[in-house]
């Protein structure tokens, strides 16, 4: 039988990772092996290291979107491939990216459409940044040159999922539900809690139940699409952790990092799209902790911790904002060295980190679909 193909997309912070994590989780207990794809515009990612933690089969697309790096996929999934050979491939482009149908899923079915069934495209939404976005409640937000990718993707949506509805209560997410119907009526829409194992059974099932229709991808000026991933600031960064021979309550301070961060950027006016740090001790990884920050006016949460306290690990930090990526470097600098002077404080030493602006996009391939 050919292998599903499945793509996960939606803007950054949605919680893509931990939608598509839950899948492998959920094929894993049906008999099934999952391989998962992770993507970003530069290496070092935590969604690559929460797989691995998580013991699925992982790797990575860097250096740019999958529509960018198509070749780079297909090489992905041919290692897959060979190493544990998945019934389900389970891929996360970047959370900038969209025309993820014409340049990612209608040339994976006319140059291996025998290798693969394609599933529908999925667009997972967080519903506090939707409410804001599509004008039904106040609050901070994105340029509109940001909000023009943001849109194209619920528009070339054939699955669009509203994730973490415990943080909604039901007249919020049916106001939301009913105003994404109306603005994207071409769409099934599901409403789930993947931290919570919510809503997942159903959408899961249609995913891999029949292939995606092969519908006319919409139009998409790439002028703007560049202009506003443009906007938005790429950090990476590696730090390096030690308790000089105390142990470091690391789900502490992972999130008290991510708040001094938040402190920063709010001061300096800046939305952040996501801030995500893992903190893992030693080289396996086997053992992590994974703090999410997906707003700048959001509470920083915990959605994996350390079972217990370490002395010395390594921090992942992947920020992705709405802002010059040296103003971002500048931050964490001043984060890291914020702890040097508090008495008891962990003592960090970054170790590397990147920071800049994405490329404008250039697809591999482009296919209209009809």
């Amino acid at each position: 039988m050919k292998a599903h193909y499945v793509m996960i997309g939606g803007f950054l912070g949605a919680g893509k990772t931990t939608a598509a994590l839950a899948l492998a989780a959920h094929l894993a207990r049906d008999g099934r092996r999952a391989g998962v794809i992770t993507n970003d515009q530069s290496s070092g990612l935590v969604d690559t290291a929460m797989a691995a933690a998580g013991g699925f089969s992982v790797e990575e697309v860097a250096g740019g979107c999958f529509c960018c790096r198509f070749n780079s996929l297909v090489e992905a999934a041919e290692r897959l491939t060979a190493a544990a050979l998945p019934d389900v491939f389970i891929a996360e482009p970047v959370g900038s990216c969209t025309d993820l149908k014409a340049t990612v899923a209608y040339p994976l079915r006319r140059m291996y459409g025998d290798d693969y069934t394609i599933a529908p495209l999925s667009v997972v939404v967080d519903p506090l940044r939707a409410l804001r976005v599509l004008g039904l409640e106040p609050g901070r937000s994105f340029s509109s040159k940001v909000l023009y990718i943001y849109g194209k993707q619920l528009e070339e949506a054939d699955l669009i999922v509203l994730n973490k509805q415990d943080l909604v209560d039901r007249a919020r997410g049916a106001a939301l539900r009913a105003a994404v119907a109306e603005r994207y009526h071409r769409a099934e829409i599901f409403e789930i809690s993947a931290r919570d194992g919510i809503g997942l059974e159903s959408w899961f099932a249609r995913m891999l139940s029949s292939p995606a229709e092969r519908t006319a991808a919409p139009e998409l000026d790439y002028g703007r699409y560049g202009e506003g991933e443009a906007l938005l600031g790429w950090l990476n960064g590696l730090v390096r952790v030690s308790g000089a021979g105390a142990e470091i309550d690391g789900n502490a301070f992972l999130l008290d990092f991510a708040r001094r961060v938040q402190r920063q950027l709010a001061a300096d006016g800046v939305e952040v799209a996501h801030l995500k740090l893992t903190l893992t001790e030693g080289d396996d990884g086997a053992d992590l902790a994974v703090a999410n920050l997906v707003g700048t006016d959001r509470t920083a949460e915990l959605s994996h911790a350390l079972g217990a306290p370490i002395g010395e690990g390594e921090m992942l930090v992947n920020l992705r904002a709405e802002a010059d990526p040296d103003l971002l470097r500048r931050r964490l600098l001043e984060t890291v060295g914020s702890y040097e002077a508090a008495a008891g404080a962990p003592q960090l030493q970054l170790a590397h980190v990147e920071s800049f602006r994405p490329a404008q996009p250039t697809p591999t391939h482009r296919l209209a679909g009809v």
